[in-house]
């Protein structure tokens, strides 16, 4: 089993899209692989990290993201590492997609599934992300002690270089608010499964179990 980590901001913004009612999210290889899609089928919502773009109708930004009705709707995403470490992943048993965000719910779905074995992939800044270690730490933490407590965690993710980078506008196709939403933590009741179907890689919610 491997539980794939970006904390800012693919997984993050996926579950915001889950949230804003989408149906299922497609995790583009490429940018030409979406664009290609989203010539295929019109209706499907494609976005991407950095600025606007031709062909792309949105941004890899949960604050810019949270206002688009997203109802029923397939969306397309590709981002620089979310995206390609869930993809790098695709044959194991099971993939979960994560970050603070849904951390409880991927954590209760590993424990549900008796994982004996899980891999975590960190993605940003080529496996070194702090936020997303972080993240990845207390979700395997959470596993085995239920009521662990994010603090720590949560600081560290707040002091990293992306959370940095992020509310200094560093990063092109942000939103003020967007390291704050990408450090909640279980704001969302659902895990994120990804899974081959037929070509495509597809990442669906799974809802917390009560």
């Amino acid at each position: 089993m491997a539980v794939v980590v970006d904390v800012m901001r693919a997984f993050t913004v996926a579950a915001w899209a889950f949230g804003q009612g989408a149906e299922k999210i497609v995790l583009a290889a490429s940018l030409d692989e979406a664009l290609a899609l989203k010539a295929r089928h019109p209706d499907w919502v494609t976005l991407k990290d950095g600025p606007p773009a031709p062909g792309f109708d949105a941004v890899n930004s949960p604050g810019l993201l949270r206002s688009i009705d997203l109802s029923g709707r397939t969306v397309v995403q590709k981002t620089t590492a979310g995206t390609v470490g869930a993809l790098a992943v695709k044959d194991a048993p099971l993939v979960l997609c994560a970050g603070f965000v849904v951390a409880e719910a991927t954590a209760r779905l590993l424990r549900t599934r008796k994982a004996d074995s899980v891999t975590f992939v960190v993605t940003g800044d080529d496996g070194q992300a702090e936020e997303d270690l972080a993240c990845a730490q207390y979700i395997a933490r959470r596993v085995i002690e239920p009521g662990a407590d994010v603090a720590e965690f949560g600081r560290r993710a707040a002091d990293s270089r992306a959370a940095s980078d992020l509310a200094a506008g560093l990063r092109q196709g942000s939103h003020p608010d967007d390291v704050a939403l990408c450090l909640e933590v279980d704001r969302f009741p659902f895990a994120m499964v990804a899974a081959l179907e037929g070509s495509l890689m597809v990442l669906r919610q799974e809802p917390l179990e009560a």
